[in-house]
Formats: structure tokens, sequence, C-alpha cells
């Protein structure tokens, strides 16, 4: 045999892997085509399918070539013939799915916001939203089977996403339902649904699930029975693990786990399904069924695993991953990994081709990659310089280490930081993660026999569950956990780089260790010192300007005034959330708090703000948005404002365009808006006092939940001005995409801050905003991702920092 052979024997075929990332690509470009793009893209695949073939029929014949040459000449061109054929297939089949999603009256009744009356088959659990006036919604994805516009019924295959109140909290997946609702288009044409609704009304149940369907179901509701009663965070993090449903995961919980690289814990995922699969293949051996057989009923099992979580993108993803990652930590599947995980890659895009946008599809295959391609060679290397007894201790460490390593990039496009803490976070909680699956799947068994048959294993799986749940908040209260990073792509590539360049340098490094034992000991040290801060110092800068409170979905805004006075524009939702924002930044007097306007997201947190401090004033909208709201939009709550301002004694006055509200010397706000009711919109919205604040040296423009309609008249006003440039902008409504691009192409904002909830289901912020953001070279801080944004400096040298 020769060498060149026996490397092939030896070595990854990466040519499927490499064909599956350039079908990806393409899948993504296709979702934000035009029908010719789509076309087109199909035909360049065509195309070097064509030319591969060509060039392996006629290639190689030179004479003078070695029969390996030749070999390899026509093996580069197969691979060309494989990406040509991978992107030809899901171009094509990801053209076929628009097709037939955006076939019939819904996308055409969406753009002009109709009311149209459905038939549909529920695809989700309602899931309960914070709605802008104070009152919880319902999310619901719903498939569209019929839809009847101006009395004529049309066929259709649909998906929509409802927004419904408390009558939709008894449906069930997989009813099918008729309902009537307004409709709305998505924030963009790459999103996975054709349009957004909100439901009028109760539904009417026109056919319930099959038979084994509701069987399922009842297994799911057992499960959340026996688990409501599990303490503390135990009672969410259990069914979200077995079954995924995170319905009772706490926030706190969730946003912990998310700052310590833990989220794949907090729902299915591959893991989960290496348990299971290994659990089953135990039993099997147990029960002495023949080796033939055991892989049928591991199949099987899975399956069975999969039904219980739902057949959903997410579901299918965490078991095919899963079962890939299971065969990547056998010597033989070592070698078989990459061409698996490409097959893999190719038949999720054609099953549902908006996988390809989603973070969550990213972070599975690239964590399934580093497990192939790095987890088993570690741990080897890691092994041999291990006692005997300590060598499983080295594959613990090599997984969660190569996944987090190849994961990174894209969780920076996620936080805008790197976490420090989640490698050994995920170290510690990694041997947690099977009895509790374990455990919870044994109670899904037992809950039909009664709740006392299942409180054991229930029990057996909340001990593991809040071992994880603890690891999660301890960790991410480690001082220096996560490093701050450039957001966006340019911090993702710059995170991609270091990593490639640690990959490849790593070997040399640890032989220079090996020679010189004290340098790691020394880094070691000099990064600890870095990382821990001095007893005392706080993260917020003495001298900050502005800072967005991390308040969730809702806006909520501090201007310092020294001293501990502060002016606040906007309360958010949560009373807590504002007083705990105040108290980190040590504020015991609010001269003024600016109510943009009435929806809940921006004043429900007055309480707050008035709890042990000195509120001199409340200033206002002048427009009648009570009177003036629509049925389609959110009541006002400026009754419950008036009412909680008067407990407090704290008077209450509107401001107009033109008005002037000085605070201090150098913290002046000039009023551009409101001047008159706008009715087209959202009235409310449109109504929002907006300022060109000028504080510290730093000229902000504050823009409450402004739509395109009063940005307009905003533009006017600063255009007359002349001078309409600024150094922060807080964007409107959450970075929704109802944003006019000449205003932000006016303003162009050194940075941009964006008060945002995190997981929230509105889609926000737009991708569409983000863009144009950045076209002006803004630099965007979102809530969601970075907690409090804390702004200082001077004009011309703003100076960002985050509290995550």
């Amino acid at each position: 045999m020769s060498r060149q052979a026996e490397h092939r024997q030896t070595s990854h075929d990466l040519r499927l892997l490499l064909a599956a990332g350039v079908g990806w690509v393409s899948v993504l470009v296709a979702l934000r085509l035009p029908s010719l793009g789509v076309v087109a893209l199909a035909g360049g695949g065509v195309l070097a399918v064509a030319i591969g073939a060509w060039r392996v029929r006629c290639g190689g014949r030179e004479e003078v070539m070695t029969r390996e040459s030749r070999a390899s000449v026509v093996r580069r061109w197969q691979a060309l013939m494989l990406v040509g054929s991978v992107v030809t297939c899901l171009v094509f089949v990801t053209g076929c799915q628009r097709i037939t999603r955006s076939a019939g009256p819904i996308p055409a009744a969406a753009q002009s916001h109709r009311v149209v009356s459905v038939d549909g088959v529920v695809q989700s659990d309602p899931r309960p939203i914070a709605g802008a006036a104070g009152r919880t919604l319902l999310l619901v994805r719903v498939e569209c089977t019929q839809v009847t516009l101006d009395g004529r019924r049309s066929e259709v295959r649909s998906p929509v996403l409802v927004f419904a109140d408390d009558r939709w909290s008894g449906v069930t997946w997989h009813e099918t339902l008729r309902f009537r609702m307004r409709l709305k288009p998505p924030d963009s044409t790459a999103d996975d649904v054709v349009a957004l609704g909100s439901a009028s009304g109760a539904p009417q149940v026109l056919a319930r699930p099959g038979p084994l369907t509701q069987a399922v179901e009842q297994l799911r509701s057992d499960l959340r029975e026996v688990t409501a009663r599990l303490p503390g965070d135990a009672a969410g993090l259990v069914p979200a693990m077995v079954i995924g449903d995170t319905s009772r995961i706490s926030p706190q919980l969730s946003a912990d786990m998310r700052a310590t690289g833990m989220t794949h814990l907090n729902a299915v995922s591959g893991s989960n399904v290496v348990f299971v699969m290994m659990a089953i293949t135990w039993v099997a051996g147990w029960l002495r069924v023949r080796a033939r057989c055991r892989m049928p009923c591991v199949l099987l099992g899975l399956g069975l695993f999969v039904l219980l979580c739902r057949p959903e993108p997410s579901v299918l993803r965490a078991g095919v991953m899963g079962a890939i990652a299971g065969l990547a930590m056998t010597w033989s599947g070592r070698r078989a990994g990459p061409a698996a995980l490409g097959a893999a890659v190719v038949v999720l895009l054609v099953f549902d081709p908006w996988l390809a946008g989603s973070f969550g599809f990213a972070l599975s295959v690239l964590a399934t990659a580093g497990l192939i391609f790095f987890a088993r060679p570690w741990g080897a290397a890691l092994a041999d310089r291990l006692p005997a007894r300590l060598h499983p201790v080295a594959d613990a460490v090599a997984i969660p280490l190569a996944a987090q390593a190849v994961c990174g990039p894209v969780i920076v496009l996620l936080q805008s930081s790197v976490s420090i803490v989640g490698v050994p976070a995920n170290l510690l909680a990694a041997p947690l993660v099977a009895p509790t699956t374990l455990a919870g799947v044994a109670t899904v068994v037992c809950a039909p026999f009664g709740s006392v048959a299942a409180w054991l294993p229930a029990h057996a799986a909340a001990i593991p569950a809040e071992a994880i749940a603890w690891i999660a908040h301890t960790f991410a209260r480690v001082p220096g956990g996560s490093l701050p990073w450039p957001a966006g792509a340019p911090g993702a590539l710059l995170l991609a780089a270091l990593t490639l360049a640690a990959l490849l340098s790593g070997p040399w490094v640890i032989e220079r260790c090996r020679r010189h034992p004290g340098a790691p000991a020394a880094a070691v040290v000099v990064v600890l010192a870095l990382l821990v801060p001095v007893p005392g110092s706080n993260d917020v800068p003495p001298q900050w300007v502005y800072v967005a409170c991390d308040v969730g979905q809702g806006d909520g805004g501090v201007i310092n005034l020294g001293d501990g006075r502060a002016v606040v524009i906007d309360t958010g939702p949560d009373p807590d959330a504002i007083d705990g924002c105040l108290r980190r930044l040590a504020v015991s007097r609010v001269e003024t708090v600016v109510l943009t306007h009435f929806h809940a997201d921006h004043v429900d947190g007055l309480a707050g703000v008035l709890r042990g401090r000195a509120v001199r004033e409340i200033v206002t909208t002048p427009v009648d948005t009570a009177g003036g709201a629509g049925t389609e939009e959110e009541p006002s709550r400026e009754p419950q404002v008036r009412s909680v301002a008067a407990a407090a004694g704290v008077a209450i006055r509107t401001v107009r365009t033109g008005d002037v509200l000085t605070w201090a010397p150098d913290v002046v706000a000039s009023v551009l808006w409101p001047a008159r009711t706008i009715d087209a919109g959202s009235v409310q919205n449109n109504a929002s006092v907006t300022l060109d604040l000028r504080a510290h040296g730093l000229r902000l423009l504050m823009t409450g939940d402004l739509e395109r309609e009063a940005d307009t008249a905003v533009l006017g006003e600063l255009s007359a001005e002349g001078q309409p440039q600024f150094d922060v902008l807080k964007v409107a409504h959450h970075g929704s995409r109802n944003q006019l691009p000449a205003l932000v192409d006016a303003v162009r904002p050194s940075v941009s801050v964006i008060s945002v909830g995190a997981g929230n289901d509105y889609g926000h912020p737009a991708p569409a905003t983000l863009d144009l953001l950045r076209s002006v070279g803004s630099a965007v801080f979102r809530t969601d991702l970075g907690g409090d944004v804390i702004v200082s400096g001077t004009s011309g040298a703003v100076q960002v920092r985050t509290s995550r």
C-alpha cells in the first residue's frame, strides 16, 4: 500500500462535509433572494455538476500522469460535482418550500394588515410572553390550511405566528382550529413564518389530535404535573431537559445559563439523545437481545423519545446531532464522522431550510464537529499526561473544551462576550446530565401509574437538576467570568482567527511549556491578576453619562446628574428591574421621570423608581392616547400612572415640541416631539416624547417608541437646526423594523443602544434595523446581550461598557 493510500485510510473524508457547508450558505442566500435569484443559484449548482462531470470524463488522460495523480485529479473534480449536486438539491428544495408556504392570499393580506378567517393546525404549545399593556399574551405557531378572505376560501400551507389572549390557553399541539386574526408581515423575508397574526376571540376547535398524539400529550402532562411539586429550579429544569418544555424555566436561571455557556442544557439537546441511546443499548444487552437486533431497538427508542419531545425542527436537530456525536466518539465513527455530519446537515436542511438561519442549528453543527475532530485526540493527548486512574477525566475535559472552542465565534454573535467560565461550568455539569435525563425519562414511564409511583424517579432527577442550576448561578457570578468582546461579525471573525491560531500553534506551545514548566504557571498568575477585580471597585465608571438599564422587553434609561441625582427616561415593565438598576447606580434622588408614552413596557416600573427615593416630577406626552388608541392597539396605562403618582404625591406635567428641560448647566434637553396627534400607525408610539439631550459633553437622541410617521417630523425638526448628528441614539421601539432610514442616516450616531428583552417573540431587534445602524458606522449595544449598557466619555470619544 502506498503512503498516499495509507494516509487516505487514516484521515477524515471531508468532501461531503464541505459540500454541506457550501449548501448551507447557499440556502441562507436563497432564503433572501427573489425567485429569479433562486433559479440562478440553482443553475450555478447544475453548471458546477456539468463542469465536474466533463472534467472527470476527459481529465487525467495525459500520458505523463501516474495512476495516483490521475486519481487525485478525478477526486478533485468529483468533489466539485458533489458540491454542485448538494447546492442544486438544497436550493431547489428551498425554492419549492418558499413557493408552497407563500402560495395563497396570506402574504399579500399581511402586507395590507387585513383581517382573515383561517383553519389551521397548532404547531406549538401556547407560550406566555409579556404584552405591551401589562397583560400576558400567548404566542402560538399555527400552520394555516384554509383561509377565507373577501368571501373566498383558499387552500394553503402557510405557517403563521399568532399572538392571542388567555382564551387560547387551552389549545393543544396538533389541534385543528378555526379563528379570525389581523395579519401583518414578518420582520424579514428569511423568517420561517409568512405572517404574524393578532387573534380576535376564542378559537373554535374543529378536530382533536390523533390517538397517538393524545397519548403522548398525556405523558407530557403527567410529567409536568409531577415535576411541578419539585423544589427550586428543578421544577422547570427537569421537564426542559426531558421533553423540551421550557415554560417553567425562571428568567434568572435562563440568563445565568446563557452567561455560562450552558443553554444547551435547559432544553432537549444532543447530549440528552446520546444518553437515551446509551441507556437503550445497555437495557438491550441486559435483556440479552441479539446484537443484530440492538440497533433497531435503539432507533425505535430514539423515535419514541423524539415523539415524546415532539418532532419539531429543534428536537429533530438534537436527535440527529446526538446520534452523530455518539458515533464520533467511537474509533470507526471518528473516520466516518465528517461524512455523517455532512449528510445530517443536508437532510435537516431538506426537511427545514429555515434551520440555516438558526443559531441553535449552527451551534449544534459546530459542537458536533468539535467532538469529531478534536475531542478524541485532545482527550488522548491529555490522557498521556495523566495517571491511568485519571484517564476518564481526560475525555470529560476534552469534550466541553472542544465544543466551546468551535462554538465561540457564534456565541460572540449572541452575547458580545467570551465566557471564561464556560468550560469549567460545563465540565462540572456534564456528569449531571445523564442522571437528570434518565431519571426524568423514568418519571415519564412511571407517571401514568400515579404520582406516588413517579415520586422517587422525579426526586432522583431533581437532585442533579438542582446541582446544574447551582453551577449556572454560581459561575455566572464569578468576577471576570466573561470578557467583553467586539460585537457582530468583526468580533466573531476575530475570535475565529484567534481560535484557529491557537489550534495551529497548540502543539508548539505545549512542547515549549514542557521544556519550561514555569512559563504556564506565570501566565496563569498574570491572567488571574487581570481578571480579579480590585476590592471596592465598581463596574460603573464614576463619570457615567447614560445607562440603558436591562429591564427586559421595555425601556428604562438613566441620565447622571451627580451626587446620587438622576433623570429617569421610562421605567420599563418591572418595578424590581428598574429599582435594581438605580440601586446599582447609587441613585437616591430623581429630579424628573420622563414617561415617553403610556405603554406598559415604558411605565409599569414607575413604582420601582419611587421606592425609597425622592422624585420631584413626572413629565409625559400631551397626546390623548387613551382616546386615540384603536381596537388593534394596546390600551393606555395613563390611569394607572396617575394613580401611582397621586399616591406618592408626585406632580405630572406634559411637554411638547419646543419645550426645554434644564436639570444642570451641562444637562439640557430640547423636546423635539410631540407636536400633534398622528393617527397613522400606533397612536401611542407616535406620541412618544422625543428628546435632543446634551449631557456632560455628549449629545443623545432619545426616541421612545417612535415609528416612521413621527420619525419624519423629528427629522424635519433636526434638519431645521442644521446640525443633526448625535453621539448616541436610543433606538426606537426596541429596534423594530419600523424605522426611518433617512433619520438614521441624518443623525449618524457613533453608538446605538437598543433596550430589548432576551428571547422576545416580537423579532426585536429586526435584522434590517441592525444592518441599517451598522451601515452608518454605528456600534450597536443591546441590553438583551450585554445587560446594562453604560455610556461615558465626551463627543467624539464615546466609551461604552456593559454589565455582562
